[in-house]
Formats: C-alpha cells, structure tokens, sequence
C-alpha cells in the first residue's frame, strides 16, 4: 500500500516536475472519442457491491444475511489503466471510491478537483464521455452518490484541519458532489448558453451578457431570441433554449429565506444560529437590493467564521450549504443594486469584498488587511488619493479571487488541457460564477471615475473595461502582438515582439513588451530583468486577455509612463513622435561594456568565503560571492560558511585542449565571436548570424559538460569542503550558485540568466554540477540577453558560490526601495513558502513597508507548491495552503531592522559611493534570518527619465477633494 501511495505521489506531479511518464493524448483523446460512441460510456457493465465485499449480477441481488448492498457500474480496463499509470480519473462513481481515495490529500486533491471538472465537461458537451452513456440505465444511482456525499462531508469535516486548510476548495465541491438534491443551476445557464451559441451564433451577444453581467431582465433577452430567429431554428436548439430558459426561471426565483431557518437547525441554539434568525426576521420579505446585499454579505461572514467553532460536522454541512443560498443571493441582487452616486459605488464595493471573502474567493487574514471602508460616513468629500487607496485595494481583492481559483485548479485544468481543450474554459467559468465577478464590474465603475478625475486613463486599442489594466514597469516597445491564452512555457519568444501571458514564464528571453494576467510578484527575475531593461511590463484581467486576441498578429505601439498609465495602439496610428523613438540610428553606445580590466585569471586555488569581500567582485569572482563574503564579516551569524571556486580556475580548465578539435575551449570561444564578426562584415542576415552562433555554442556547452577536471582542483575541494564546510564531500548538501562577472554592472543586472543547482550532495554530482554551472552562460537564454545588451559577450567569466543547504521554512527578496510606491524610503518585500521563493516568478507573499511605519499587503501568495531540501539532497515538492500569512510580525520587524542597517553601513564597509536601492535574498528557519544574496538594485534610468515617457504621465493632484454624493 505504502508502494502504491509513492507511486501515486509522484505520479501527481508529472506536469509539475516533468519528471513521471508523459501522458500520449493522441492515445487519450481516441479513448474519449470511443467513449462517446458507447452506449456505456466508461463503464464496462453493472454490478451489486454487496456489503460483505463480494459482487453479483444485475438481476441477482445482495442476500439480506449480508446487508442491502448498493448497484453500480464498473469501469472499463482503459478506464481504471489511466488511473494507475497517470493519476487521471475519468466517469469516477462515487460510490464505488473511498472517501480518503477521493479526497486525495497527498495527490492535493486530485482527484476532487477532477470530478469537479468531469462535472464542467459534461455540461458543455453534451455529457462529454457520458453522452451515449448517461442513458446507460443503473450505472450510477443518484440516491447512492448523495448519500455518499453525505457520509463524505461528515467524514471530511471530522477533523476541523481540513476546512481550515481548504475552505475554498471544499465549498465550491459542494456545487458538484451531490449531498442534497440541489443542482449547480448557475453553472448549466452559463453552459447551456456556451452550447446554443455554438450551434446558433446569432445568440452570441447573449451569451456574452449571460456570462460577464448576468441578471433577470437576460430571460426575456432569450424569450426575444426564440420569438425572432424560431423560424430559422432546429427543434434541437428551441429545445436547448426551452431547458436554459427553465433554469433561469428557476434560478432567478428569489431565495425563500424564511426556509434558512429548517436548513440550519442544529445550530439553533448557538450564537450563529441566532444571528441567522436575526437575518431572517429582518430580511425574509426585503426586496431593496441596497440592504439585502449588505445584510447577507455580513451574515456570509459572519457564517465562515463560525464554521470552524462548531463541533459537529452535521452542523458544518448545514452552515455550508446555507453559505452557498446566501451567495446566490448576492449573485441574484448585486446587478440589481444601481448605485446612483459616488458613496453608494464605494458601500457596495465595500459589502461585495465583504462578501466574496465570506464566499472562501480570499482568505479571512486577507480580508482583514483589505480596508474597502475608509470613508466615514460623515464624510461630504474624499480625496483623490483616498478613492485610488480604496480602489487599489478592491482590485488587488478581485486579483486575489482569481488567483485563487487558478492555484486550486490550474494544474488538473493543464493535465486535461493536453487531450481535452474544453478544460481551459473551466478556471473562467468558475471566476464568471463568483461573487468576484460583480466586484470587479464595481471596481471597474470606480476606476473609470478616478480616471475621469485624475486624467490617468489607459488607451489600449479600442477593447473595453481598461481600467483594470496598470503598467509595472515603465518603457516602451514596437512590434508584433503576440496573446498567449495557454501555457507560456513552451513558447518561443523572439526579441522583437510584444507577448500577453496568463502568466509569465520562468525562463523568459529577450522581448520587446509583455502584458500578464497573473504578474507573478514585482521581485521575481523575470520583473527585475523587465525594470532593469525598460521592457514595458503591464498585469491586465482576464477579460482584457480575451480581448487583446482580436489583434494577435497585429504590429502595435506599446508604452508604460512613469505612473502606470499604458497605451497601446496600432502601428498605422502612431504619431511622429512615436515613431520618432524607433528612428534607425547606432544602438552600440546603448549597450554595455562588461568591465575586464581588473580580473585576476591567475588564481587558481579556491578561496574561503571569509577571505573574499566586496572589493573582489570582478577581480576574483562574481558579485554573489564576494557580497556574500562581504555580508559574512558584517553579519557572521546569518550568512553560511562558504567556498568559491574563482574565475581563475574556469580560466584554466578552458585552455585545455577540446575533445574533437585541435584548439582549446577558449580557442573554440573567441574563434566562434571572431567568425560571427567576419558575416557581419559581409552582410549576413542577423538570424543567420545567431543561429551560427547558438549552433557553435550548443557545441561548446556539451564539451564542457563532459570536461575533465584538473586532479590539484579536486583534491583541494575533498580538502575545503571537510575543513571550511565542516564535513566530507558527498555528506553535506550544497547549492552551487553560477556567479558571473556579467551580473550586477551598473546598467544590467543579469538577474536569474545562469545555473544555480538545488541542494546536491554526492560528489558525483557536484562534480557534474560544476561543469553545468560553467556552461550556463552559454545556454540559448542566457547568450541573447548579453548578446543583446553587452559590448564584449566573449568576456564572460563565471566563477561559482559553494554553500551548505538551509531548508529554510521560507525565503524571498528584500528591495530596499518602495517598487509600487517609487519612495526610496519605503521596502519591498516578497517571500514564498520553502527554499528558492519569490525569485523564480511564485505568486509570492508581498508586502509594501513604507517609511511611515505602515505595512501594507500587495498579494499573497498564490503557489500550490514549494521546495524544501531534505538532507539526502535533491527537492522536495510540497504542496502549501493559504490560511495563514508566510511572515509572522517577528519576521517583518527582522527584515525592517537588517533592512536599515544594510543601507547604513554597507557603503561605509565596501568604500562605495553607490546610492541606490539594494535587492538582497533572504530566508527563515525557525523563525532565524538568513542572508543568501545581496546586490544592486538596477533599474533603467533611460526608461525612468524618456521624455516621451514623461510626456505620457500625467499630472495627478492627490489632494483634489471630491463630493461624494458626485452621481454616476
């Protein structure tokens, strides 16, 4: 059994790793296709599962001496063959599965989150692999699944644990496990209007209103569709529309709150249940939508509250269920709530947060950082700077829901999306089923006010909803559009085009823009390499994605001012100013020169990390280490002892001579720069040029990989590793960290671009790891982005940081400088759970410490997994939870303290006259700070300071005041 749970284990992570087998969706997509034609479907043929284990025939029933026993199908050998070898359950019975097997805790719920989405398939498919199949009589019995949808809850909700750590993901399992009767009557309305409009696309425009801003008023829209076009439609699709206009009837029925007080009777006699009855007396014959929302928002929370201090798991299905009435209650009225002046947009705002995070789309410490009710209601006016505070704030809410959404679901939707691309509308149709959606409509209406006021307007082509859109990092770009809906991580970027992702990639190469739904966090390398670079950088919502598609393809101007305002229009349109920042004209005094005059070749022994300090950054080794070394005479007790293997020594195993060539690694090096200039002289097209190069160092990188190391260089290592790192080669883990002298210059950071190896122990693979981590600069990503902003990319030397592993409980990036608020007194910080956090792009914990004191939350984090390094080496994916903040105040206190004595003594101590920000790596064990990293923070001063930029920002007074009672 132990067996067969590892095996399950590693199995669940085979997107998430790319390390179990590849699931053949070709082979997958066949499967689905047969199943459809079925008759049964998946199954293979109906049986009695009697209670003494044993099974009988269909006509031959459980005996009464062995218990009633319950009837079912089974599933066919596919079936049950893609369960075992990829961890994917299709047509799943729950009757036929434990309760612990469904819930799935160590696969993090897999196989919940499938059938949920099973669920999704078959209603905008016709039943999807049940379409023959869902005639298919006695293969599942709907009194047999609610009831074991009952016993399921009551079994889950046994340990408070579970609802705690997963109170969204449960309560939405709610809508599609059946324990009551009730039907998902929302989701089929969005996905009975999704299938008429495939088969009649004059319906589309309806569709669209069912999905973004549903309401009553849309049945007599579908009654008009069926009056005018019902000469032109087949029965099949009058008769879609004769179910969907049912449901809506159904649906928009106003909810009998009277009944809340049956459907809540085991906590009666508890406080909730009297704020219940309160609730109900108050409200059961309320019509006003401006008091029933903000009534029904406060009992929402009020509810998700209480959950937890009940005892009885009856009671916590009750309270659930009664959570569920009360959301579609607000869903039901919140269109119908027409604020007429500025106050009343604001209260709304403020109940529909209150709302949503009663509803589970945020957590409750989240909530409580989120202040949507600022303005007192004594107040006449507000300032411009108190509305953009509230707004910032409602959007970050509506940011965070859809994240949550996505961190619950995205990697099962990627897992069917690669057989199965109906999957990818799911994560939208769960967003445009929530609360959030009637939010962000609020908030958009709020920021299009504080647009009108400010001046402060976005003008991205012609699509709607702009003020949802805010620029990240200021610059600005010309060339293709590219939208990418799907996965970015397979894509190939070229460096002259503009990309709008779902979310940004790990490994991003050189391009011009990008615009993404999901920013990752402002510290990870992909942003820090955008800032420093002046690449335009945007995060957008969804439906400004969807939008965007119309101009894929499209040649398109592209800016960000200094205040986040974007612009973005077609290349036909642009001024001649606009057209006058592209003008041909020499970029190389643009580019930088990679500073080589002081480097030190001649050192081939490797150094403590005591010996170096700031003073040996390209000399002996690379920025990390020597500020590392540097911060180990500072602060000895938070930086790890350390090795570094310099410059010096890379040097002389690169004149060796290389396998298959008669010239060494070096000689291969120059040679190749040397024939690349020589087609330049001769008018060789660029590509071709490049594609030379990559080919040559393709070449170069494999020979280093498999170069031998010098003896004299391994003996020293078994000697220091025992000495300095205080254990034998092989039983200590590491990281080794790539350390350039390309990394840190004034003007480029080269944040991210080389190897740095995970906690690796064996000396086998240390050895290898050295030899990968000097072969990183010449990868494909990391050559294009010194290629294209460096003078002397042949100059690059990497030397290597040796460190003992800390599984740290978490970890992250300090900026000594406020990002989002510009102030250089203020501190960003980002971290993520386990080791490596932030820096690879996690949706991270980030917060904005201003000089004032006050801390304010920018997002949380949103990764369903992180890394911990267990002492046998190698990483550890564990699967992470959201209740809880990462950082505790003792943790933000530490990094505010180090913080301030980081900006007073480092200049004094390395002898600088740098002035500006630092970007320092950090991490918590037991509540212990530990320093990794620490280097300039490099941001593009050409992009800062453009006057086109400047002339694209406006003016904004924050201290304008304007009325509240201001209508809308």
């Amino acid at each position: 059994m132990k067996k067969q749970l590892i095996f399950a284990f590693i199995l669940c992570y085979a997107t998430h790793l790319g390390m179990a087998q590849k699931i053949n969706a070709d082979q997958i997509k066949e499967q689905i296709a047969s199943y459809k034609k079925d008759i049964r479907g998946p199954y293979q043929e109906i049986r009695w599962f009697c209670t003494d284990g044993s099974t009988r025939a269909p006509k031959d029933p459980c005996p009464k001496n062995i218990g009633p026993g319950i009837q079912h199908a089974t599933y066919k050998p596919t079936i049950v063959q893609l369960g075992k070898q990829h961890h994917i359950y299709l047509g799943q019975i729950l009757a036929y599965t434990a309760q612990e097997e469904f819930w799935d805790a160590e696969n993090n719920h897999s196989r919940l989150k499938q059938y949920q989405l099973n669920q999704y398939l078959r209603s905008v498919d016709n039943g999807w692999i049940l379409q023959k199949g869902q005639y298919y009589r006695g293969a599942i019995q709907s009194e047999d699944e609610e009831a074991w949808g009952v016993n399921f809850y009551k079994w889950l909700f046994s340990n408070n644990k579970n609802l705690k750590e997963n109170f969204y993901l449960i309560r939405q399992s709610l809508k599609d496990i059946p324990h009551r009767g009730d039907d998902n009557v929302a989701q089929l309305i969005r996905s009975d209007s999704k299938v008429i409009s495939d088969m009649a696309p004059d319906f589309m425009s309806i569709r669209i209103k069912i999905h973004g801003q549903p309401e009553a008023s849309d049945i007599e829209k579908v009654k008009d569709f069926k009056r005018t076009n019902g000469h032109k439609l087949s029965s099949a699709i009058q008769a879609k529309i004769d179910i969907l206009l049912e449901n809506m009837i159904g649906f928009y029925k106003p909810v009998d709150i009277a009944s809340l007080q049956q459907k809540t009777s085991l906590v009666k006699e508890a406080e909730i249940g009297k704020t219940i009855q309160t609730y109900i007396s108050n409200n059961k014959d309320q019509k006003e939508p401006s008091f029933l929302v903000p009534a029904t928002a406060e009992l929402l929370l009020a509810i998700r509250k209480a959950i937890l201090t009940q005892e009885n798991p009856a009671a916590q299905l009750q309270l659930l269920d009664t959570s569920l009435k009360l959301e579609e209650i607000i869903f039901k009225n919140s269109p119908l709530w027409k604020p007429e002046t500025l106050n009343d947009l604001l209260t709304k705002i403020c109940y529909l947060g209150m709302a949503n995070a009663g509803a589970g789309y945020i957590e409750l410490a989240e909530w409580e950082q989120l202040n949507l009710s600022t303005i007192s209601s004594s107040q006449k006016t507000a300032t411009l700077e108190d509305l953009t505070a509230i707004l910032e704030n409602a959007r970050r809410e509506v940011e965070w829901s859809s994240s949550m959404v996505k961190a619950n679901y995205q990697e099962v939707v990627d897992l069917y999306a690669e057989f199965e691309p109906l999957a990818n509308g799911f994560i939208d149709d769960k967003i445009r089923g929530s609360i959030a959606l009637h939010l962000g409509k609020a908030v958009g209406d709020l920021g299009d006010i504080i647009a009108q006021e400010s001046a402060l307007t976005n003008k991205v082509l012609n699509i709607p909803n702009q003020s949802g859109i805010r620029g990240l990092n200021p610059g600005y770009a010309l060339g293709e559009l590219v939208v990418v809906s799907g996965s970015p991580d397979n894509i190939e970027v070229a460096s002259n085009k503009i990309y709008v992702f779902q979310r940004p990639p790990a490994d991003l190469k050189p391009i011009a823009g990008i615009a993404t739904v999901s920013e990752g966090n402002m510290v990870s390398h992909v942003q820090l390499l955008a800032r420093n670079l002046g690449i335009p950088n945007t995060a957008l919502a969804d439906d400004n994605l969807l939008n965007l598609q119309t101009f894929h393809g499209e040649r398109v101007f592209y800016a960000v001012s200094n205040k986040g305002n974007v612009i973005m229009k077609l290349e036909k349109d642009m001024t001649q100013e606009e057209k006058n920042l592209f003008a041909k004209k020499e970029r190389k005094e643009e580019k930088i020169q990679v500073p080589t005059q002081n480097i030190e070749l001649s050192n081939t022994k490797i150094l403590n990390l005591r010996s170096v300090d700031a003073a040996d950054s390209g000399k002996l080794c690379g920025p990390k280490a020597a500020n590392l070394g540097q911060l180990k005479k500072m602060f000895p007790d938070k930086v790890v002892e350390g090795l570094v293997i310099p410059f010096g020594i890379f040097r002389a195993h690169m004149d060796q001579a290389m396998p298959g060539q008669k010239i060494t690694y070096w000689q291969f090096l120059n040679q190749m720069f040397k024939e690349a200039e020589g087609m330049h002289s001769k008018g060789i097209p660029e590509m071709e040029i490049e594609n030379y190069q990559l080919r040559q160092l393709e070449t170069l990188r494999e020979a280093i990989k498999k170069m031998p190391l010098q003896p004299q260089f391994i003996t020293q290592l078994e000697s220091d590793f025992k000495n300095v790192l205080g254990k034998d080669i092989g039983n200590i883990p590491v990281f080794l960290r790539s350390d350039t002298n390309m990394e840190d210059l004034k003007d480029f950071t080269g944040a991210g671009l080389n190897l740095t190896i995970f906690n690796v122990i064996s000396k086998e693979k240390i050895i290898s790891g050295i030899k990968d981590v000097w072969a990183s600069p010449y990868t494909e990503r990391s050559f294009k982005w010194r290629q294209k902003y460096l003078l002397n990319p042949e100059n690059v030397f990497p030397s290597i940081l040796v460190i003992p592993s800390v599984d740290v409980d978490y970890s992250g990036v300090l900026i000594t400088k406020g990002i989002s608020s510009g102030n250089d007194k203020d501190l960003t910080i980002a971290f993520s759970r386990g080791a490596g956090g932030a820096v690879d792009g996690q949706a991270a914990e980030t917060y904005l410490i201003k000089d004032t004191g006050e801390i304010q939350l920018l997002a949380p984090a949103r990764d369903m997994y992180h890394n911990r390094l267990p002492a046998t080496g190698g990483t550890e994916k564990k699967s992470s939870t959201f209740e809880n903040f990462i950082l505790n105040p003792k943790n933000i206190q530490d990094i505010k303290a180090f913080a301030t004595t980081i900006r007073q003594t480092l200049p004094k101590e390395t002898h600088s006259d740098y002035e500006g920000a630092y970007d320092v790596e950090l991490g918590f064990q037991n509540n212990k700070l530990w320093l990794f990293q620490i280097r300039p923070f490099v941001e593009n001063k050409k992009a800062l300071t453009s006057d086109y930029l400047e002339s694209i920002t406006p003016k904004i007074d924050i201290n304008k005041r304007i009325p509240l009672s201001k209508k809308i």
